[in-house]
This record gives structure tokens, C-alpha cells and sequence, in this order.
């Protein structure tokens, strides 16, 4: 019988507003907002993420964000870095290309909450994926979204095709 190797997955979890939401969200939204969320996947050995670039990696917790605010176990998988990379590839040509980006629709917690499924079956928290919808729910989110949609975000890494 064959042993099958198991990799680790975690959940990198990044406060874009350095502590500014929890102050500021009761005020301009009406309603408390622990951070504003970027998130990685982080398996064999490197943190994966989607920015307006496409999908980027780079060595675990070394983008300029510093060092993630938490850190989720997603499990384990069994799919192999070899067969993951093509899975990405796949998703930079397709679904997540430099061109596909959108902060309220399609961002790096769209990517994170996808792969983690690939990956394990789990969806990222809920926390992450409805703040979106939270923001816009409000006066001000609508008042913003114009500007708020021209925004990308970029913590940095390296292209996973090579691309800038």
C-alpha cells in the first residue's frame, strides 16, 4: 500500500488597517469592523496570494505586511507542489489573471476561500468573506465604492508566471 504525503495549509491573515478599522468603522460606518482582511495560502513552503498583478508568492509572513496578525490551520492536503503549481497556473490564465481584480468582488480573499477549498475542502472564515458586503451594506461603503473599486492591493511578492 502506498503511504500518501500530507502538507500542512494555513491561513495567513493580514489587518490591512493596522488597528484603524476597530477605531474608525463605528464612526464612518455606523457598525464595528475588527480590520480590513488580506489573506494568503501558505503551503510548501510559500505564501500564495492574488493582488492586481495576478497571483503572487513569496517566502511565508515576508511580503511588507510583516508578519501575519493571525494565523488559521486549514488542515492538510495531499496534492503534491508539482500539481499545485499547475493549478495555479490554470487560475493566473483564467480566473485570476492581472486583469481580473476587484477590491469588493474578486480579491485576495476570493482566491484564499477558493484554493482553500482545493486544497482541503474548508472554506476561509466568514468573518473574511462577508466584509465586503458588510462595507457596502452602509451609507458611506456606497458613498466610497466608486473610489474604493479603483483601488488594488499589493503587498508585494513575485509573479507566479513571471509577469509584472
Amino acid at each position: 500500500m502506498d503511504q500518501t504525503e500530507s502538507y500542512p495549509v494555513k491561513l495567513y491573515i493580514y489587518d490591512m488597517s493596522r488597528g484603524m478599522a476597530r477605531q474608525l468603522s463605528p464612526l464612518m460606518l455606523g457598525r464595528q469592523l475588527d480590520g480590513i482582511w488580506h489573506t494568503a495560502i501558505v503551503v510548501h513552503g510559500k505564501e500564495f496570494f492574488f493582488v492586481g498583478e495576478g497571483i503572487n508568492n513569496c517566502p511565508p509572513g515576508s511580503t511588507p505586511l510583516g508578519q501575519p496578525d493571525s494565523v488559521v490551520d486549514l488542515g492538510s492536503t495531499e496534492v503534491s507542489a508539482e500539481l499545485f503549481m499547475v493549478y495555479l497556473m490554470s487560475l493566473a490564465d483564467s480566473t485570476y489573471g492581472r486583469d481580473k481584480y476587484n477590491l469588493f468582488e474578486h480579491n485576495c480573499n476570493t482566491f484564499s476561500n477558493e484554493v482553500a477549498q482545493f486544497l482541503t475542502g474548508k472554506k476561509i472564515p466568514s468573518y473574511i468573506t462577508d466584509l465586503p458586503s458588510e462595507v457596502l451594506s452602509t451609507p458611506f461603503g456606497q458613498a466610497l465604492r466608486p473610489l474604493l473599486d479603483s483601488m488594488v492591493i499589493n503587498p508585494g511578492g513575485s509573479n507566479i508566471t513571471g509577469q509584472r
